[in-house]
């Protein structure tokens, strides 16, 4: 884009302010809010009450009547936020009196940074505000885009290290400000964080950035004389020449110790020693020493002396401290030597020479000392001198204006019109940015340029620096030389200007306005030479550190002439400075001092306003005004100026949510309102200066004749209230009055009447016979003549239907013949044109019917094969139900039947082994005598009993036939059954696995019984000699027994053969598992539904630590890693029951077993050995925890339980993380409303409400679907649900924490209407806690306190009429006080336009801040994020169910192994 730029100079009558060229009479009505300058506050709004021409009444809020002239007013915006814009570009008029107010309402409210585009306006508060200053905020503002946040130095900061770092440009800071203003605050802050972001390590144990930090008080310290407090070996301040010329000698709130000691410490960090620190107080304090030395005429002609003996004691003072000798100092300051080709001559000074000689000499110690502690700083810090890009942080002193101005302002005011020549050019290039950006059509900006006082200041040769040097050049010239030399050569320049009355001063009209210089010192203080008795003396002293700052000079430098321009020196270090700041990119920071007596909370218009203007704000404000000073988004301005043309947004409402909508509506708007000028970019509408004041007006007409009518309604509405009631009492007065009246008339009137009566009698008698008689001759003639018009009438009315017949049938035919000729054409188009697509769709279909009827063959064949297999399903659900129920009633009657034989074989052990005992003793107690009978009769009782016994037995054994019969036709009947069931149901694999279960445990009962046998023929082997026909019968059921196992091998093997080939199976219900697809069944991927699955996944070829390490590599598979949360989760558990650490109590040690070691081998075991501790298995007890044996925990283990440990825990973080990063940018739009078109927000308004509510609601609904999505995960793979609430309770905080800190940075969503939008998504997540269930949820709901109250404390209508103590106790118990007082001082109601909690409030909270702040309680109001691990393994082992065995799905390999048929039984 081509663009025009016009440089013009200003006449010497323009006013500096801003042009006003929004007041015109056209836009200035009665009624108008409007600002008019004030003599005491600068602008003051008021009201207009008549307009009258060019000339206008205003009535201003103080109570005053003003008249002034209609453009020296400027009209002010009432819809205004409350508390200010953050951007001043987005006020509505840009304007001195809008941009003094704006800043004043925000100064008011501690928001002390302002934007005005991309230049920072600091106002210096006076207080502390550690809260914005601290690491918290520094944080938040780290890589935080520009104009995202609050304005702060922070974002400037940031700004520029950013755009460093990305674009590898340098970058500066140009910080500006009067003396209080905060420059050097700021200067601080800046260097803070630009060192918070790229500092690095120091040495000697300081760091860059406290070596940068500090040496900021060192340089203040000698560089602002209000800051100067030192006491070495000095007396009071106002007691020295070089302090006591303000009268200024204590700053409020500045304790000169403390800042002493800061000094003091500054030093140490940056370096300086502490001889050197010695010697640069003693320098200074001989340089004040030195000040009090004055001179008094001599007896000579043109000499002087010391005036008195204080002189001479402050003489040998300075001496003393300086280290040389009095003598010598006393000639150098009194004497001069000159050197002639002939011979050296030495003169004495007049006392006047000698005190300049006496200030030349302080100023250039002073001078070199500063010089030197300058290059000590920079040394001290290293800065990188191959650094590619740097940022440079320019601290510079405002324009100065005094009552007496020299050659020290003459200068400082001319670096500040280079400054904002390239502030002016730099603001004037964000403005074409800006219309670039947006793609608007622009060609020609007015550029206002102050070249003309530059050329006139330094031009060369005829600036005013050129003629001072050659004036300085000569040793004739005088002040009043120069003066004149002036006044010839600039007599016809706008910009210079010589005052009446003086004959040395000069007025120079610079940006800021005119300033009168006094030309009286400009020659000695332009000339910059060391005298060479000054340098002799200090360099001969003996203080190295003195006569180092005065090293000796080269000899050509001696020999060349003395003189040195200040003022071309000046010109060369400013045009190096302007060198460097072009070749970087520029950051603008303008303080602001509010007052000048340096307190809080009071804010003075007039001081403000001049700086500003001396900033350049207002210039920058005055670039902006000539080209579209008013900038408004589509929705704003359609919200502002909607009501102009109602029916534009009428029309668009089921469209409107669409930014080309919005354009077009603006669009319409302007047009119909006749502007012309203004332009629509992509996002924006840019008016010209004045257009938004007429589009104000015209608004201001629609709302006042809107208002007139309400009120004329009203006011009706109320004078007609008031008629009817006045109405009413009249009538009753009047119903009274005229009842007594008519009552005397009603008398009179019936006398009348029963005159009346009898004349109208009479009367009627006489008319009624001469009626009769006209009527009867009238009746006859109109007989006759309405005959004679029926026969006409019948007439027409024949001819006319005839007619009408006539034209009917003619109009038939045409139109008939018409209709069919129509008929004719339109079914030849038709014919064609159907031919033709008839053609084109048989084209299609006979493409289509290639491949659909194969489709179709293959779409019925699937059908029938669905329905057959639905069928079949049915069908063998059916057979498994009856199946399971026989079997189940087998196996009870089996279990009875073994534990009957049980009980009876324990009897008959118990009782052999008494009477065993009984006898054994009786032999052993009876005489050898008489032995031989009781043992026979014993011998023969013995016998009966034992023969009775075996008859019992045998009685026992015929049972045991019967049962084993009965066992055997059971097996027989299943047999048959399932010969029956293969027939039927050949090619099923799931029940041929089924078959092969009930096979398994057949074994396993017939193993139990094997095991009861062997039992009892162990017991008959005891009492062989005596049971010998027990014997036999045992012997006989364990062959039938075994003949019952070989039929029952017989029929599993005939099972297996008729297992049918893995092709012909239709279905197949078997599942499988693996570690990386999880169970599969049918070919498809199916959900765990075990509770531990690694328990039954391991086998001892496994290795889980490999294992485990692989699955960390996926961290993005959130269904892998919750997979492997369970599992881990559940053999930590496992480990902390069966794990203990040596020496633990209760511990017993075990015989160390010699069977195999195998997993196999030990589970022979526990089959071969019933009486071994493997039997609890068989009677159900696994899943006690009392049969878990805990063992001695190794170092290996050990490790192996830290490691899992670790796994679960990096996991959980995983999952957690995982979770965060998926809601992380939801968040970013959930805390502000989505804005919506201006016709969704108008009331009464219901069309598309429910589309509008879906939009705004569709960032809640998904992270609602991010949280039920993992939730579904963790509960499908078995989670723990201790796990699932801690790790929902971590992102409930996490959300809480994010929406309440961008709720606090954020003034756009401290609104009524951005609250009840987060409150609407809030109940979006209690509705999701309320379904997960508080097993799942937990207590995730109470984490969003903090955004829950200050929500709800958003929403409440009667904020004002709150107390402090029911805010903090009722409303908002977990908010602090900081947090309370953002909020409240950032709300704004956009929607019903209430209030914020009253001032008292606000002053008591400012109160309790203050006291915080005193007892060091924290400032920050924002909240961190916790991202520690929230448990332990014991409150893991704690809440968590302890798996048994009934609880783990066997694996396959174990199933097919009969000696591991009770976990089969077990986990059925």
């Amino acid at each position: 884009m081509v663009m025009t730029i016009e440089f013009r100079e200003e006449d010497d009558d323009d006013d500096v302010g801003v042009i006003n060229a929004d007041a015109t009479s056209e836009n200035v009505i009665v009624g108008s809010k409007v600002w008019v300058e004030d003599p005491q506050i600068a602008w003051v709004d008021g009201e207009v009450t008549r307009v009258n021409g060019q000339e206008i009444h205003v009535k201003t809020t103080n109570g005053k009547t003003v008249v002034t002239e209609i453009s020296k007013v400027y009209p002010k915006d009432e819809e205004a936020p409350a508390g200010g814009v953050d951007d001043m570009t987005k006020l509505a008029y840009l304007h001195e009196p809008g941009v003094l107010s704006n800043l004043a309402i925000r100064y008011s409210i501690n928001e002390i940074y302002t934007y005005t585009g991309n230049i920072l306006i600091a106002v210096n508060p006076f207080q502390r505000l550690p809260h914005l200053y601290d690491t918290h905020m520094m944080e938040q503002y780290k890589g935080a885009g520009f104009g995202e946040l609050s304005p702060h130095v922070f974002a400037v900061a940031d700004a520029a290290y950013r755009a460093m770092i990305n674009e590898g440009k340098s970058n500066s800071i140009l910080v500006s400000g009067e003396s209080g203003a905060g420059k050097t605050e700021t200067t601080k802050m800046l260097m803070r964080y630009l060192a918070y972001l790229g500092g690095r390590s120091g040495v000697e144990g300081r760091t860059v950035e406290q070596q940068v930090l500090e040496s900021n008080p060192v340089l203040e310290a000698f560089g602002n004389a209000k800051t100067v407090r030192e006491k070495y070996k000095l007396d009071s301040p106002d007691k020295f020449h070089y302090l006591n010329q303000t009268n200024c000698y204590k700053l409020g709130g500045v304790d000169d110790t403390e800042e002493y000691l800061a000094t003091r410490r500054a030093m140490d960090v940056v370096g300086i020693s502490a001889e050197d620190q010695d010697a640069i107080f003693r320098v200074v304090a001989a340089i004040l020493h030195l000040g009090n030395v004055n001179f008094a005429k001599g007896e000579e002609v043109d000499s002087s002396i010391l005036k008195d003996e204080k002189s001479r004691f402050h003489l040998n003072m300075t001496a003393e401290l300086l280290k040389c000798d009095a003598k010598s100092l006393e000639d150098a300051l009194i004497k001069r030597v000159m050197v002639t080709p002939e011979e050296v001559i030495t003169r004495t000074l007049d006392p006047n020479s000698a005190a300049v000689s006496r200030d030349a000499l302080a100023k250039t110690i002073y001078s070199r000392l500063f010089d030197w502690l300058v290059d000590k700083i920079n040394s001290s810090i290293g800065q990188d001198p191959t650094s590619k890009s740097i940022i440079g942080v320019l601290d510079i002193y405002g324009f100065e204006s005094f009552k007496l101005n020299s050659f020290e302002q003459f200068c400082i005011n001319f670096t500040n019109e280079k400054l904002q020549q390239h502030f002016n050019q730099h603001v004037f290039k964000m403005e074409q940015e800006e219309y670039t950006k947006e793609e608007i059509n622009w060609s020609y900006i007015e550029f206002v340029d102050n070249q003309d006082v530059l050329d006139l200041i330094e031009k060369k040769p005829g600036g005013i620096i050129a003629l001072l040097d050659e004036a300085c050049m000569f040793p004739k010239s005088t002040h009043e030389t120069f003066a004149q030399k002036l006044y010839q050569t600039f007599q016809k320049n706008k910009r210079f200007q010589k005052p009446k009355l003086s004959r040395t001063s000069f007025t120079i009209a610079h940006y800021a306005g005119e300033v009168t210089y006094q030309a009286d010192q400009f020659l000695d203080k332009n000339k910059d030479y060391v005298i060479a008795e000054h340098q002799d003396l200090l360099q001969a002293s003996k203080c190295t550190f003195v006569s180092a700052l005065f090293p000796p000079l080269p000899e050509e430098t001696s020999k060349s002439s003395k003189f040195s321009s200040i003022g071309s020196r000046f010109k060369l270090q400013l045009q190096q400075l302007m060198e460097t700041l072009n070749s970087t990119e520029p950051h603008y920071i303008r303080c602001v001092k509010p007052n000048n007596v340096l307190k809080p909370a009071i804010f003075e218009n007039v001081n403000i306003l001049g700086q500003l203007r001396c900033g350049g704000v207002l210039e920058a404000i005055r670039i902006s005004c000539a080209g579209y000073p008013t900038r408004r988004t589509f929705v704003d301005f359609l919200l502002r100026f909607g009501v102009l043309a109602p029916e534009v947004l009428d029309g668009n409402i089921a469209t409107f949510l669409h930014r080309c909508d919005d354009k077009v509506a603006c669009q319409k708007i302007l047009d119909k309102m006749g502007l012309k000028g203004y332009q629509i970019g992509k996002s924006k509408v840019f008016l010209r200066a004045g257009q938004m004041a007429d589009l104000d007006t015209r608004r201001a007409e629609v709302l006042g004749n809107a208002a007139r009518k309400i009120q004329r309604h009203a006011r009706t509405y109320i004078a007609r209230r008031e008629f009817i009631s006045v109405r009413n009492a009249a009538i009753q007065i009047q119903s009274w009055c005229r009842g007594v009246l008519a009552f005397k008339v009603h008398e009179e009137l019936r006398r009348q009447a029963a005159s009346v009566k009898i004349q109208k009698n009479f009367r009627r008698y006489i008319t009624r016979k001469s009626y009769v008689l006209v009527r009867i001759s009238a009746i006859t003639l109109q007989a006759g003549l309405r005959a004679m018009d029926a026969r006409n009438v019948f007439r027409f009315k024949k001819q006319t239907k005839a007619a009408i017949i006539i034209q009917t049938r003619a109009r038939c035919h045409m139109a008939a013949s018409y209709y069919k000729s129509l008929q004719k054409a339109a079914l030849v188009t038709q014919c064609g044109w159907r031919q033709r697509l008839a053609r084109r769709e048989l084209r299609k279909l006979k493409m289509a019917a290639r491949e659909t009827g194969a489709l179709k063959e293959a779409k019925d064949k699937l059908e029938k094969r669905v329905e057959e297999l639905t069928w079949r399903l049915q069908f063998e659900g059916q057979l498994r139900k009856n199946l399971e129920e026989e079997k189940a009633q087998e196996v009870a009657k089996l279990q009875e039947v073994l534990q009957a034989m049980q009980v009876q074989v324990e009897e008959a052990k118990a009782l052999a082994v008494k009477e065993r005992e009984v006898a054994k003793k009786a032999i052993e107690d009876a005489p050898p005598v008489i032995k031989e009978v009781p043992v026979m009769v014993q011998d023969t009782e013995k016998v009966e009993s034992l023969t009775a016994e075996v008859e019992n037995l045998k009685a026992l054994l015929e049972a045991e036939k019967v049962a084993a019969e009965e066992a055997r036709k059971a097996c027989s009947d299943c047999e048959a059954r399932n010969a029956e069931l293969l027939t039927k149901l050949e090619g099923s694999d799931d029940k041929i696995y089924q078959l092969k279960e009930f096979v398994q445990r057949m074994e396993e009962k017939l193993a139990n019984a094997e095991s009861e046998s062997q039992l009892l023929r162990q017991q008959a082997l005891e009492m062989s000699q005596k049971l010998s026909s027990a014997e036999s019968e045992i012997q006989d059921m364990t062959e039938k027994l075994s003949k019952a196992q070989s039929e029952i091998q017989a029929l599993r093997q005939q099972a297996l053969t008729m297992t049918p080939a893995p092709k012909s199976a239709p279905v197949r219900s078997k599942t499988m598992r693996t570690p990386e697809n999880g169970h599969v069944q049918n070919g498809e991927a199916k959900t765990v539904l075990s509770p531990v699955p690694a328990i039954a996944e391991y086998s001892p070829e496994d290795k889980p630590q490999r294992t485990l390490n692989e699955k960390q590599q996926v961290q993005d598979n959130n269904e892998m890693l919750a997979y492997w949360l369970s599992n881990i989760s559940a053999l930590l558990l496992l480990l902390q029951q069966t794990l203990k650490t040596t020496g633990a109590a209760g511990y017993i040690p075990q015989r160390r077993r010699t069977m195999s070691t195998s997993l196999f081998g030990r589970m022979s075991s526990l089959r071969a050995s019933p009486q071994s501790p493997g039997l609890s298995f068989l009677n159900g007890r696994l899943s006690r925890s009392d049969d878990v044996r805990q063992v001695e925990a190794k170092y290996p283990a050990l490790l192996f339980k830290q490691q899992l440990t670790a796994f679960l825990e990096k996991i959980y973080g995983m999952i957690r993380d995982n979770l965060k990063k998926e809601i992380s940018p939801l968040l970013g739009l959930c805390i502000q409303a989505p804005r919506t078109s201006r016709a969704s927000l108008m009331k009464g308004r219901t069309h598309g409400s429910a589309l509008a509510q879906q939009a705004l609601i569709a960032h809640w609904q998904s992270i609602v679907k991010s949280l039920d999505n993992y939730l579904n995960m963790m509960k499908a793979n078995y989670v723990p649900p201790f796990l699932v609430q801690k790790v929902y309770s971590q992102i409930f905080s996490f959300i809480n924490v994010q929406l309440f800190n961008s709720l606090l940075l954020r003034r756009e969503c401290c609104s009524f209407s951005n609250g009840e939008y987060v409150k609407a998504g809030l109940a979006e997540l209690e509705q999701w806690c309320i379904d997960a269930t508080e097993d799942y949820g937990g207590s995730a709901w109470d984490e969003l306190k903090h955004i829950r109250q200050a929500v709800g404390f958003l929403v409440i209508h009667q904020k004002p009429k709150k107390t402090l103590n029911e805010i903090t106790k009722d409303l908002c118990p977990a908010l602090s006080i900081q947090q309370l007082y953002r909020i409240s001082t950032m709300y704004w109601d956009d929607k019903y336009g209430t209030h914020t909690v009253s001032s008292d409030v606000i002053s008591s909270m400012r109160v309790q801040m203050t006291e915080d702040a005193n007892n060091a309680i924290s400032n920050s109001f924002l909240l961190d994020d916790d991202s520690s691990i929230p448990f332990t393994l014991d409150d893991i082992s704690s809440s968590m169910q302890q798996p048994g065995a009934g609880d783990v799905d066997p694996p396959e390999l174990l199933r097919e192994n009969s000696g591991f048929s009770f976990l089969v039984q077990h986990s059925e």
